[in-house]
């Protein structure tokens, strides 16, 4: 119950609330935490609107998205209290590679074989597509929660700066997934694109466990997205046919 207390005892704290939501300064701090949570987010905004891909009504894919969004809360919540303790756990990073680069391959294999390539998730099973494709993003955000977490708490040590940061920082991040969601609908390439980066973010986790100790910036990978995308655009013109005058 001790460790409890410590872990998640300043959650509960209202005066701690109080001084956080009237102070300008921490206000500062919870932008720049937001600000941190969508450039990390960008390689997770990906993998999730890649995944509701499976889904083939509109209405479930935004669903999914919704019911993610609650799971994260709730697991950011969980997990910033233990946020100290994250640095060992880079197995996370290892499984969250493996299973990455396990989704690319099978992509990729899919496609070299002539068959349909968005069926993520098999239908048949005792849990429906829809609840397979919500776990898959619970999933995601875990592997995905390590660093941001790492990051917002290095900045700052108040827990609760960090988890109103790191809420307001989900939310924008499901927008851009929603966004790019909506891009892949109207540009088929950005699929074979969103998989390339998916490889990518593989090695990126990879990398970065303690024994290798590579660590791709994120901004860096934020400029590569963007220009992935810039490019997989000017691909999907190209090859259309011109108007006739």
């Amino acid at each position: 119950m001790n460790i409890l207390t410590n872990l998640y005892g300043p959650f509960f704290d209202i005066n701690n609330w109080k001084n956080v939501l009237s102070s300008s300064s921490d206000w500062l701090v919870i932008f720049s935490l937001v600000m941190i949570e969508c450039i990390l987010s960008v390689d997770n905004a990906v993998v999730l609107a890649t995944q509701t891909q499976v889904l083939e009504d509109k209405k479930e894919r935004e669903k999914s998205l919704f019911y993610g969004l609650w799971g994260a809360y709730i697991f950011r919540f969980i997990v910033i209290g233990i946020g100290t303790f994250l640095i060992n756990l880079w197995e996370i990073k290892v499984i969250g590679a493996l299973y990455l680069a396990y989704l690319v391959f099978r992509f990729f294999d899919k496609q070299k074989r002539g068959r349909k390539t968005r069926k993520l998730v098999k239908k048949e099973g005792r849990l429906s597509v829809f609840w397979r494709v919500v776990i898959q993003i619970e999933f995601m955000d875990i592997v995905f929660s390590v660093d941001s977490v790492l990051a917002s708490l290095a900045i700052s040590s108040n827990p609760v700066i960090v988890l109103i940061g790191g809420l307001i920082g989900i939310l924008a991040m499901r927008g851009i997934a929603e966004v790019i969601m909506k891009m892949m609908q109207k540009i088929p390439e950005l699929e074979t694109m969103a998989y390339v980066l998916i490889g990518i973010i593989a090695l990126k986790l990879l990398l970065s466990i303690p024994m290798i100790d590579i660590e791709i910036p994120s901004i860096v990978f934020a400029g590569i997205v963007i220009l992935a995308f810039l490019i997989t655009i000017g691909i999907h013109y190209a090859k259309r046919p011109a108007k006739k005058q």
